[in-house]
């Protein structure tokens, strides 16, 4: 009866990884697409990353405000009393500014608000990235924590059993209180890994409501993306340099910094400009002031001469910023082939693994199963069968981890190549499109409600 026990308890371990990974889930199950898009609409990090673009689309509108006139109205009254003469004088008018040349520093200015959008546009290309592959990391890390759960339960079942047969065995008098001790020592610790492995599976679950938004319910095993990869490293490296965001928001940073180098500039440049005055006045009393419409048109050019050398050191500022941000450019190339040759090196030492850890797995239940029945002979003793179970189950939690790894690589190698979005992933939810707000604003010329009604 124990041989059969222990039989029976082994066989149901090692099919523990199995079962987790390949049985049917139940429909209710979500899967890793369906959680991502609920990452895609719902998350607050890429919902504010949305927003700070749209306030930067403003950035362009603003600087088209330097082709536009500015109007104003004045009124002014003034009352007069010199021994007994009283004067009255009321003038209302406006006044109308029509900036004409600017040293070109409006034009730059628009060049360096759409350089702007266009690298806050890739930086939110980053963001959703990071928010999807964070996402990934949330929903594997639990299910492996999960599998890791069970796996720990199925080895205290069977621990609890070793315990019996250990203490059925002293009591006859075929076994000593050395393999009771050596039981009862291999339970405890099974305990305590099972606490861990649970308190893991909590912390798992408060990063998935994290990034998710939500509780999680029950999970559906993730696929790998072998698919979606380049078939080839150095065809991964020229993707990477040609699509990632991070680094396109980069050079578009520079961009920016070089036209603002062009603003500065243009503070050294003449300026020219009208300015039309339309206005009435009215008199009373004792005044030589009439009654009367007035209009003027001035046109004003301002050349500086010298402004104390403030221009000439903004000017050398701005170079410096801008040799920066060049700089920046290599810099963020440089990161991100770091972060893709790491992805690519753990994408394929976790496929190694996965194959290993299932060769493991068959050789250490082969293994276990034979301590079984030599022991059932006395020829082994109970620290034996202990020492056959614990490279059982740390071989089916390397499997579960290397299950896991090899998903979570896949993606990190797509979001290193720039490919890690909602429309290549094919999620099924509407793609957030920042050009649509874009050209809501652009050449709006006044209005204090955004285009969402706010």
């Amino acid at each position: 009866m124990l041989r059969r026990r222990n039989s029976i308890l082994s066989r149901a371990l090692a099919a523990v990884v199995v079962v987790v990974s390949m049985s049917p889930v139940a429909l209710s199950a979500e899967t890793l697409t369906e959680a991502l898009a609920l990452a895609y609409a719902n998350n607050p990090t890429l919902n504010a990353a949305r927003a700070g673009t749209r306030a930067t689309d403003e950035d362009v509108p603003q600087a088209l405000a330097g082709y536009r006139p500015t109007v104003s109205a004045f009124a002014t009254g003034t009352f007069d009393s010199n021994f007994g003469d009283h004067s009255r004088i009321a003038r209302t008018g406006l006044t109308l500014t029509q900036p004409i040349f600017r040293g070109f520093r409006t034009e730059n200015s628009v060049n360096a608000a759409e350089a702007s959008v266009r690298a806050s546009r890739e930086s939110l290309r980053n963001t959703e990235q990071n928010v999807l592959l964070d996402g990934v990391e949330a929903y594997m890390n639990l299910i492996r924590d999960r599998a890791i759960v069970d796996l720990r339960k199925a080895n205290l079942a069977f621990l609890n059993e070793q315990v019996r047969a250990a203490n059925d065995r002293f009591s006859v008098g075929e076994g000593t209180r050395t393999d009771v001790a050596q039981a009862n020592a291999a339970l405890a610790a099974a305990s305590s890994s099972l606490a861990l492995a649970e308190a893991n599976v909590m912390t798992d679950e408060g990063a998935y409501k994290q990034v998710f938004g939500r509780a999680p319910s029950k999970l559906t095993p993730g696929k790998p993306i072998d698919g979606m990869l380049p078939k080839s490293f150095e065809r991964a490296v020229t993707l990477s340099r040609k699509d990632h965001p991070a680094i396109l928001s980069a050079v578009h940073s520079a961009d920016v910094a070089a036209y603002n180098v062009k603003i500065v500039e243009g503070e050294l440049l003449p300026s020219v400009s009208l300015e039309a005055n339309i206005d009435r006045t009215w008199a009373g009393g004792n005044t030589s002031t009439d009654t009367g419409n007035n209009a003027s048109i001035v046109g004003q050019i301002t050349i500086p001469l010298y402004e104390g050398g403030a221009v000439h050191s903004g000017v050398r500022q701005a170079k410096e910023t801008l040799g920066q941000a060049r700089i920046q450019v290599d810099v963020t190339r440089d990161q991100v082939q770091a972060a893709l040759i790491s992805a690519w090196g753990a994408l394929e030492a976790a496929k190694a693994q996965t194959v290993a850890a299932r060769s493991q797995i068959e050789a250490s239940q082969l293994a276990l199963d034979g301590v079984l029945e030599e022991q059932r002979v006395g020829q082994r003793t109970t620290l034996d069968v202990l020492n056959a179970q614990t490279d059982l189950v740390n071989a089916q939690v390397t499997q579960v981890q290397a299950a896991r790894d090899v998903i979570v690589a896949g993606y990190t190698v797509l979001a290193t190549i720039g490919r890690l979005s909602s429309t290549e992933l094919k999620l099924k939810i509407a793609t957030y499109r920042p050009e649509v707000h874009y050209k809501q604003v652009r050449d709006k010329w006044g209005g204090l409600r955004t285009p969402d009604g706010r």
